[in-house]
């Protein structure tokens, strides 16, 4: 049983030394300051030692601890610290998800095509996904997979269908036949597409107001889109004398009312062909691919007995094949008329290009022939028969 704390102490017998009077609490309390006053140096000079000057003492209440912890860790080594262990989880995680990746590609190239052979694609790639969502490459390469089955699954009814050989015979004879019948505009507008035109005038003529002395050669020269041609003029205006002489360059189409040649009054009207079919002759079958680009006030040039002729294209007309009247015009100055079929590769109308003689002077021009060219043309040339025309009877 331990004493009251409040009685007081008993007083020593009367001689000796007298101590103070002091109770248990006041003793502990004593003894607690103490204890942490040493506390407190100890800590201080710890701290004094690391080089901290921020410690300073604080008088302790009895409900405060105030001391420094015995060691500190530098915020540049836990940075270091952390950025490994992120680094080591990223790379782990990467290489985790790749390799599931890796998996599932796997599976869909080893059950895709025994999928495909059964005629369920959809099944195989959601057996080897494992309802995991697809990602944009995999939704592709789905759609991709859906669409080869379904090409080939038709392909291979097509295939195994009786109707198959003959519908491809079927087809290839079609094409067969239409190239056979228009070949000359598929050729014609190919030709026109790939010829070279608007070259330099300078390129063929060096002066072209000049009568100069050429080749007593008949030739058509038209810079603009690259054209220079032989011209045949010994040939009969009927239609077979016209293709015959085309093979061979362009015919001189003379017909009373437009009967004369260059240097003469009137109009002389020179055929060529814009295209024709491939089985026929010559090396001039789209000679006149081109005209339909020629406008007002472009240059062509007529060689004829020695002599340049310049013209001006003055008028550009489409007419019928048989309104062989818009040639004779009775025109009393000297030009020529370039004639050939239109729409290209076609014999449906005619194309009229014509140009005044602009040089040498055309007030020097001679009287137009009064000679019979051996009767009037009921149409204008045009295109060969083709090969189909042909072989039904077309002369």
């Amino acid at each position: 049983m331990q004493p009251d704390d409040n009685m007081p102490i008993q007083k020593p017998p009367q001689g000796g030394t007298q101590p103070p009077e002091r109770s248990i609490a006041a003793s502990q309390a004593a003894a607690a300051d103490v204890t942490r006053h040493q506390i407190d140096a100890i800590y201080s000079k710890q701290a004094a030692d690391e080089g901290r000057t921020d410690v300073t003492a604080v008088e302790p209440t009895p409900y405060q601890r105030n001391h420094t912890p015995s060691h500190t860790i530098r915020s540049e080594e836990w940075n270091r610290y952390h950025s490994a262990w992120q680094n080591y989880y990223q790379k782990y995680y990467e290489h985790y998800y790749m390799g599931a990746v890796r998996q599932v590609h796997q599976a869909y190239t080893s059950r895709l095509p025994s999928q495909l052979d059964q005629g369920h694609p959809t099944q195989a790639i959601g057996t080897a996904t494992s309802n995991e969502p697809l990602s944009k490459d995999e939704a592709m390469y789905d759609l991709r997979a859906q669409l080869v089955d379904k090409v080939q699954s038709s392909a291979k009814k097509v295939r195994k269908s009786r109707h198959f050989v003959p519908l491809v015979s079927a087809i290839g004879v079609l094409l067969l036949f239409v190239f056979l019948q228009y070949n000359s505009i598929i050729i014609g507008n190919v030709k026109a597409y790939v010829t070279p035109g608007e070259i330099d005038p300078q390129n063929i003529v060096v002066d072209p107001n000049a009568s100069l002395a050429v080749s007593k050669d008949p030739v058509l020269i038209i810079p603009k889109i690259n054209v220079n041609v032989p011209v045949i003029y010994n040939v009969t205006p009927d239609q077979t004398s016209q293709l015959k002489a085309m093979e061979r360059g362009l015919a001189w189409f003379g017909i009373p009312g437009a009967n004369s040649k260059p240097g003469q009054i009137g109009n002389t009207v020179l055929s060529g062909h814009s295209s024709n079919d491939f089985t026929d002759g010559g090396k001039y079958k789209f000679v006149f691919a081109l005209l339909d680009r020629l406008k007002k006030g472009d240059i062509f040039y007529v060689h004829y007995n020695g002599t340049r002729y310049t013209y001006n294209v003055t008028k550009i007309r489409v007419v019928k094949p048989n309104d062989v009247k818009s040639l004779q015009d009775g025109t009393t100055k000297p030009e020529v008329t370039l004639l050939t079929c239109t729409p290209l590769g076609t014999a449906l109308n005619r194309l009229l290009v014509t140009g005044e003689q602009i040089s040498p002077n055309p007030a020097t021009a001679a009287k137009a022939p009064q000679t019979d060219t051996g009767g009037e043309a009921i149409t204008m040339p045009g295109t060969a028969p083709t090969l189909i025309e042909r072989l039904f009877g077309a002369r």
